[in-house]
């Protein structure tokens, strides 16, 4: 029997494949845009490596764009009819079905749905809230690693495997790095495997991941039914050659590389979820959510991240209480006990002297989305109109929601809206941690604490408020800055040393005898921030008293206004082969 086509099913069909189109188009760019980095690194083009790295994060928003373009030319009326985009979903969902990205296609439908509707009303009648064919593809991830035989002699492994990964540019000393990682192999990974040939090989992702400027080859050696996952950090030298920094062993050590708090990767993935499966066997403990975000697909990590937020939520019954540590003026933040994020939403009024809009801060976290973010800003997730049964927030939590931000808190019925809201990995405030640190944890955090300033300032950016508060410690005992209503390009700052008193009278003053323009910036005021932990200050001052002079942050401006691109290791530097190695 022939199925009779209506002009309402064409419609429907023509507007699921201009969707469809649009995924397609978006995914190659993406592709194309990704394919490029090899030869960014190989010609040491850092700054063309940044600025394709924020185009592809662009990208997406471009590519939706796009598509909702076509909306009215195609839809017309229909399109705010709800049975018009059920059907679509239908019409959708047979392109997409057995398709080998599908769930990224999904997101990308889910994106254009949300577009026209504003975020409301998302279901699954008319988005994909859930798959039908599963969170992610039954795909071979063997197809995407190499494999090497485990030799009597291991730098002969290790050889066939950089020849294998090497680039139109020589090593600088292949010898010595081979020397380097047949050491480390000895000191570090022959005690605690038995490594023999025939019963032992290694697995190696098929392409290099690149970030900054550094390629990263990832795998990992398997013996039995124990395996050991690695990271091989590929560097140039000042001749531009290429060499081995080092080894991370571990998935405490390649987790750090594929942090929440460093931007996104570019890797030659023709099909994500096969990466993905592979690095989550390598790092168990991480998100699957976080693992496509460190690919560059944040927006499906989002997705990725509803759907395990969802369920999480159907299997607990605990409330969502007031975030601990000092409140803030711009943001209050609340999070559940079993849960590793906290939520955060902007205040309708916000505590003086704060004097900024809500729409300047949202701007400031669209920049550290698009920004270089080092190693030391976390990534975050921004929902509109986030819909959490009601009944498990605390009765503190909602007199406190009532109070600081009632135009974006709605209820109805059993459901509690919020009109927008941040979700960030959850970490320890630092001026908590230090209240129960040992002298060892506070040496070691105060390091971390003027390391993540300095190397914020690296990559442009001033936190502007540097208060203990405003930075979190992770569970790799990582200081990380998640604060950024004060946050602006560093060379945007004048900073200026505070003139000496001419007069008795001025050096008396309550008030600066001084003029101050709105970008001026006083480094020798930033003791002010360990008011209250003079324990912390001591330590800091013998580590960071550099922070407090304004000629250390002048000398950062002018690098990187010469175009200088600085670099940030996501691993200790004790873990280096040759900590003093400068890079080109």
């Amino acid at each position: 029997m022939q199925t009779t086509i209506t002009p309402d099913t064409e419609v429907q069909e023509r507007f699921a494949r201009a969707i469809f189109n649009g995924f397609e188009a978006y995914f190659a760019e993406f592709q194309n845009i990704t394919l490029a980095a090899r030869s960014r690194f190989e010609r040491a083009d850092w700054l063309g490596m940044h600025k394709a790295s924020t185009e592809r994060i662009d990208l997406y928003k471009k590519k939706v764009g796009e598509v909702i373009r076509y909306v009215d030319v195609i839809a017309g009326t229909n399109k705010n009819e709800y049975p018009f985009w059920r059907a679509v979903k239908q019409y959708y969902s047979g392109l997409i079905e057995g398709h080998s990205n599908f769930e990224i296609a999904e997101t990308f439908f889910n994106s254009v749905y949300c577009s026209v509707f504003e975020h409301r009303l998302i279901k699954d009648d008319h988005a994909f809230v859930f798959s039908t064919q599963g969170d992610m593809p039954k795909s071979d991830m063997t197809r995407v690693y190499r494999s090497y035989a485990w030799q009597d002699d291991p730098s002969v492994t290790f050889r066939a495997l950089l020849k294998d990964y090497e680039f139109a540019i020589p090593y600088e000393d292949l010898e010595r790095d081979l020397d380097s990682i047949s050491q480390l192999l000895s000191s570090f990974l022959a005690p605690k495997f038995t490594l023999l040939p025939g019963q032992t090989e290694v697995q190696v992702l098929e392409h290099h991941f690149f970030r900054n400027k550094c390629a990263y080859i990832v795998g990992r050696i398997v013996t039995g039914d124990d395996s050991m996952p690695f990271v091989i950090p590929l560097l140039h030298s000042e001749k531009h050659q290429i060499y081995v920094d080092t080894v991370l062993f571990g998935s405490d050590r390649v987790s750090v590389i594929f942090s929440f708090t460093r931007s996104y990767f570019m890797v030659d993935a023709s099909v994500p979820s096969k990466y993905v499966r592979f690095l989550q066997h390598l790092m168990p403990a991480k998100p699957i959510s976080e693992i496509y975000s460190a690919m560059g697909y944040n927006k499906h990590g989002k997705t990725y991240y509803y759907r395990c937020a969802t369920r999480h939520m159907q299997t607990t019954n605990d409330k969502f209480i007031i975030a601990p540590g000092i409140k803030g003026m711009v943001m209050s933040v609340f999070t559940l006990p079993s849960y590793d994020f906290v939520f955060k939403i902007i205040k309708d009024r916000f505590t003086p002297p704060k004097e900024m809009t809500r729409e300047q801060v949202k701007a400031k976290y669209r920049f550290v989305k698009r920004a270089d973010r080092a190693g030391r800003m976390a990534d975050t997730q921004e929902f509109n109109q986030l819909v959490l049964d009601r009944s498990r927030f605390s009765d503190e939590l909602m007199e406190e929601l009532y109070e600081v931000a009632p135009s974006i808190i709605h209820e109805k019925g059993s459901a509690l809206i919020i009109d927008h809201v941040y979700v960030e990995r959850r970490m320890t405030p630092l001026n908590l941690y230090l209240q129960n640190a040992t002298d060892e944890q506070v040496y070691d955090v105060m390091d971390e604490y003027g390391n993540a300033i300095k190397q914020l300032a690296a990559a442009n950016i001033f936190p502007g408020d540097m208060l203990l508060k405003n930075f979190g410690v992770t569970r790799h005992g990582r200081v990380v800055f998640y604060d950024y209503d004060e946050i602006v390009p560093l060379v945007e700052c004048n900073f200026r040393k505070i003139p000496a008193p001419r007069t008795e009278a001025e050096e008396m003053a309550s008030k600066p005898w001084y003029t101050v323009g709105p970008n001026d910036i006083f480094p020798e005021e930033f003791r002010l921030f360990f008011s209250g932990n003079q324990r912390a200050r001591k330590v800091f001052d013998q580590m960071h008293s550099d922070l407090y002079e304004a000629k250390f942050w002048q000398n950062l401006q002018d690098k990187i206004n010469s175009g200088y691109v600085e670099d940030f290791f996501p691993y200790r530097r004790k873990y280096r082969f040759n900590p003093l190695k400068k890079t080109g």
